[in-house]
């Protein structure tokens, strides 16, 4: 479904799926439906970013560096030198992050700009409709 090529047919997979293991998985397909429009949110954004969007691996892959060195100091810190460890493996762990693709995005992303499809929608004005 999310590696569809645009919206409308991440939503005829949806219903495909949806009409083929309704019966057999009624919770899944429930749970599917009802979140539709969060889990496709990211066709309103830029297209070069969709592969940031649909991933939770960078958040994953960053607390799972913490929780590694965490566990092997169990005992030996206060609260105070857990929140500086902590925060020193998070800026470390930040140097080897992978740039965002489509950065030349962002402005537009941040100003309020439509995209559909992860194509940007221009908008036309109505005295040069006519």
């Amino acid at each position: 479904v999310y590696l569809a090529s645009n919206r409308a047919s991440a939503e005829v997979a949806i219903d495909v799926f949806a009409e083929k293991y309704g019966a057999k998985y009624d919770k899944a397909v429930e749970c599917l439906t009802k979140d539709r429009d969060a889990m496709l949110a990211f066709y309103e954004f830029p297209a070069e970013h969709w592969d940031h969007l649909r991933t939770t691996n960078p958040i994953e892959s960053v607390f799972a560096t913490v929780r590694h060195r965490t566990v092997r100091t169990k005992g030996s810190l206060s609260s105070t030198t857990a929140k500086l460890m902590v925060f020193k493996l998070l800026c470390a762990a930040s140097k080897t992050w992978r740039r965002l693709k489509g950065t030349n995005q962002l402005p537009k992303v941040s100003a309020g700009v439509r995209f559909e499809n992860g194509i940007e929608v221009i908008q036309v004005p109505e005295n040069h409709a006519a």
